[in-house]
């Protein structure tokens, strides 16, 4: 199983970086297999740790997928040198233990070394899911055909149209920005 969180890490000159990344978990191990070239693997390997956040905000997926903001409110972890989201429902301090490199997507396994609840998790609406799937459909772009994109986005596009909030539908906002500036480029 795979659950999108957002992680944060922090290089070593103490610049924040936000990014989602879907986490599995196997073992006791938390996993995660950044892309290379990627920031959040870069932090990683040189601060040895990340936090994994659960949030429930999705226009923080959206927005850092997309590049339309990026500058999401943070504090210090508790127990490790790096930082947290400000408003996330909990979060979870991760040890990176050791790596399967790879020349495309290496495979860290990391270790809780804290883990603590803020808020109180009211569920997921279609809409609040309808625009994490549509945040790896944009992470995708590149990967892609037209076709399975179109028909994803269509599909995705009803429950937004259905159960959205102000917070959704601003969030798909830049979704659909990013899905028209990339369909403009491979347009010419």
């Amino acid at each position: 199983m795979i659950i999108e969180s957002i992680i944060t890490t922090q290089s070593q000159d103490g610049r924040v970086h936000v990014a989602p990344m879907g986490v599995r978990e196997e073992n006791g191990w938390v996993i995660l297999a950044p892309f290379k070239p990627s920031t959040t693997l870069v932090n990683i390997l040189s601060s040895k740790c990340a936090v994994q956040n659960f949030c429930d905000d999705v226009c923080v997926f959206a927005g850092c997928v997309t590049g339309f903001k990026r500058d999401w409110p943070v504090v210090a972890a508790s127990k490790i040198t790096s930082v947290r989201l400000r408003d996330t429902l909990a979060h979870c301090e991760l040890l990176l233990d050791h790596i399967d490199d790879d020349d495309q997507r290496p495979t860290l396994y990391l270790k809780r070394a804290h883990e603590e609840t803020h808020g109180a998790f009211g569920g997921f609406n279609r809409a609040q899911a309808a625009v994490i799937e549509g945040a790896v459909l944009i992470s995708r772009l590149h990967l892609m055909p037209a076709e399975k994109i179109d028909a994803e986005w269509r599909y995705l596009t009803i429950a937004i149209e259905k159960t959205a909030g102000d917070n959704e539908r601003e969030a798909w906002g830049w979704l659909a920005e990013k899905l028209s500036q990339h369909r403009k480029a491979n347009a010419s």
